[in-house]
């Protein structure tokens, strides 16, 4: 039986055009520039227009990242589209998308796994690549979380932003091992007893609301950098990888802070790691394909780099991965 690996052939990010600043903030909260860049490294964040939507931001980055990759989207036999903010509780926000592309075959679903999700959704796709039953497809991560935030809320309304990236995979014939470009491993955890600490106080079933936004930001800030650390330990340590032998580190863009602790606590140096956050806040799951995207186009990122991408979400949720471009 042919064995495949799942080769990162294109990518692609939207952002909304309205941006607001530190400054804009300021006249919103309680809140300045100063405050927010010393806690975050957050400088700006994109919000989507009215009536822009999770679909919306998710069309146009799934359209470039088809271009980038030369692919038609009726090639397309999977798209697994992360989102914690879907347009409707259903149908799937993925099959809004497989509309509007023209992917008229194959199929689609939605994964929650908030900031966690691109993760999830990469995983879950290499899963059908490598087993031959999806020989191309599209992983998408998409947010509008302005629509769930407390404006009067300067603890949380400050960090995050809308936008979404794509990345399309193609099945390409390889053996396992570290030689071969492609997705080479995921490790994915979750512990539901910490759900308290980062969660919307709403839902269709529970409240018939949609809800705000809640977190207990410095004990969710001392979660993730254990829980992330341990994750990205167990991927080097299951590939027989060390630190050093990473080119670059693509984490989900949550806090400088986080980020930084990150890579001291792992040993990675600071100019290893790509950082967005200060242009686009945290966007969720769309944080980590946006920032590829940024660092492949402004060719940092180059083929045959090895890339470490890690994410911790609501949930919690959390984990890592590792490709060669």
């Amino acid at each position: 039986m042919t064995r495949f690996r799942s080769v990162f052939a294109g990518v692609g990010s939207y952002l909304p055009k309205k941006v607001l600043s530190n400054d804009d903030l300021a006249n919103m909260v309680d809140t300045n520039d100063e405050w927010i860049r010393q806690r975050t490294g957050i400088k700006r964040r994109h919000i989507a227009a009215s009536g822009e939507t999770t679909s919306m931001m998710a069309v146009h980055a799934a359209k470039r990242a088809l271009k980038d990759a030369n692919v038609e989207a009726g090639e397309l036999d999977l798209i697994v589209l992360a989102t914690a903010t879907p347009d409707l509780t259903f149908p799937a926000t993925a099959t809004m998308v497989q509309r509007e592309i023209g992917m008229y075959r194959g199929f689609a679903f939605d994964v929650n796994a908030v900031c966690s999700g691109f993760l999830y959704a990469l995983a879950i796709a290499d899963s059908f690549v490598v087993r031959g039953q999806a020989r191309t497809a599209m992983v998408v991560g998409a947010e509008t979380f302005s629509r769930i935030l407390d404006w009067e809320d300067r603890t949380t309304c400050v960090l995050f932003g809308d936008g979404a990236g794509a990345v399309v995979l193609r099945g390409e014939p390889g053996a396992p091992g570290m030689g071969d470009r492609g997705i080479i491993h995921t490790h994915l955890r979750s512990d539901g007893r910490h759900e308290e600490l980062l969660y919307v106080d709403g839902g269709p079933s529970k409240t018939k609301t949609v809800g705000h936004l809640q977190m207990s930001g410095n004990k969710v800030f001392r979660h993730a950098v254990t829980n992330i650390s341990g994750a990205i330990a167990r991927v080097l340590d299951d590939t027989g990888l060390n630190v050093s032998d990473i080119d670059w580190f693509v984490p989900h863009q949550a806090n400088e802070r986080i980020l930084e602790g990150i890579a001291k606590k792992m040993g990675l140096a600071r100019d290893q790691v790509i950082s967005t956050v200060a242009d686009h806040g945290n966007t969720s799951a769309a944080s980590i394909p946006l920032a590829l995207d940024v660092a492949i186009k402004d060719g940092r990122i180059k083929k045959n780099d090895l890339v470490l991408f890690e994410a911790l979400g609501g949930g919690f949720t959390w984990g890592a991965a590792l490709a060669r471009m």
